[in-house]
């Protein structure tokens, strides 16, 4: 197989990593809103910081599609679900990040079997990410199933505000 054939493959897998992080970030942001509006600023909070993360994560990858001489893509990887209560936010968005690390595990294989080991690097550290949001969203699904009201009671009224927004993954870190 040419060069240009392995550049071909790995930016479909780009490309489509990509399009499942804008799917992310609309997903996300929309929830953030629906959990601020409901004041559980808390969970407002953190949401809006993964879907920072994930930000940064479809700027990566179309960071890393340009330099392979590809376009990255602008479409969506499918619809943004509306009208999940609190209850429901933070099992589907635990199955998004799961079917997330799954999917970009193939990608890097991908990426390795066409001597990309760039590429296969930038999906080990999106795939690290995606494991501390999964994490975090499979908790507070724990929290609201074995505390329900009492947990978002605990929530309620908390603040919305992130400060200087560096996302979930990167509170911490240096900039």
């Amino acid at each position: 197989m040419s060069r240009e054939e392995q550049k071909k493959k790995v930016v479909g897998v780009l490309n489509k990593a990509k399009s499942m992080e804008l799917q992310a970030i609309h997903q996300y942001m929309h929830q953030h809103y629906i959990l601020d509006d409901k004041d559980f600023g808390e969970l407002a909070a953190n949401v809006k910081l993964i879907s920072i993360d994930e930000m940064r994560h479809a700027e990566s990858m179309a960071e890393r599609i340009m330099e392979l001489g590809g376009e990255p893509t602008t479409e969506l990887d499918g619809p943004v679900e509306k009208g999940q209560s609190v209850e429901e936010i933070f099992p589907f968005n635990a199955e998004q990040e799961d079917k997330a690390i799954e999917a970009y595990s193939q990608f890097m294989k991908v990426c390795m079997d066409n001597n990309d080991t760039i590429s296969a690097k930038l999906f080990e550290m999106i795939i690290d990410h995606e494991q501390e949001h999964f994490n975090y969203f499979d908790n507070i699904d724990d929290h609201i199933k074995t505390l329900g009201s009492a947990y978002l009671s605990r929530i309620a009224g908390t603040p919305s505000d992130t400060g200087p927004a560096k996302g979930f993954s990167f509170v911490g870190q240096a900039e």
